[in-house]
């Protein structure tokens, strides 16, 4: 398991094994989002319809023929264009269109949820609202994860991410923002040689209810 926390009203950080490489499953659906977002702002326009469809279906309910879509329309020039540009240098996108075997580390996931919840220079302010918002508008079932145990009056912003291989059994990840309370914090929990995924979301969930209950009582 790799954790990674950041409170920007306390300036916290605080991480286990946040270099630790991990095969991203569906938690890079942001990246590909931001990416996406990033080269429009680059070519000075808004994203199309098909975009927006593709981009809302991706997130929110974690569609795969969706995500493949916007993967193959930015190819990995484009990828790697805004990898670069994030600072998310520990990031290897997944070859020959395997965006779920993206290699991805604590440290790059908490670049990119900082980079979406702060004003900077890669992603408009627009862009940003956008990813919160579709982020904040995954459906029921897939909100488990960094938001258990979150406090009443703080907004919630979660992607999750799960697949199943022959060796070190199952990927569970989750990435969340959440703001309210006096705090304005990002967490990433990157879990892999789970033996089900319900075993690790549980391990997600007892990892993210500690820290929104110390959070809350500073």
């Amino acid at each position: 398991m790799a954790v990674g926390l950041y409170d920007r009203a306390t300036n916290t950080t605080c991480s286990l094994r946040a270099s630790t490489a991990f095969d991203s499953a569906s938690v890079v659906k942001v990246t590909v989002l931001a990416a996406l977002l990033w080269d429009a702002k680059k070519q000075n326009r808004y994203l199309t319809t098909r975009e927006a469809t593709l981009a809302k279906a991706m997130i929110t309910t974690s569609d795969n023929a969706a995500t493949s879509a916007l993967w193959k329309q930015l190819g990995l020039t484009k990828i790697k264009g805004f990898l670069t540009a994030a600072g998310m240098t520990q990031t290897r996108p997944g070859a020959d269109g395997y965006w779920g075997l993206t290699q991805i580390t604590v440290t790059d996931e908490q670049k990119l949820l900082k980079l979406v919840t702060a004003r900077n220079a890669v992603l408009s302010d627009s862009a940003r609202a956008y990813v919160l918002k579709l982020m904040g508008q995954v459906v029921p079932a897939q909100r488990w994860g960094t938001p258990y145990g979150v406090p009443s009056g703080v907004t919630v912003a979660v992607k999750n991410g799960w697949l199943q291989r022959a060796s070190d059994g199952w990927r569970v990840h989750s990435v969340g923002a959440f703001k309210g309370g006096g705090h304005d914090y990002v967490i990433t929990v990157l879990t892999q040689g789970n033996s089900t995924m319900a075993y690790g979301i549980a391990t997600i969930q007892g990892v993210a209810k500690a820290i929104h209950r110390d959070l809350a009582a500073n």
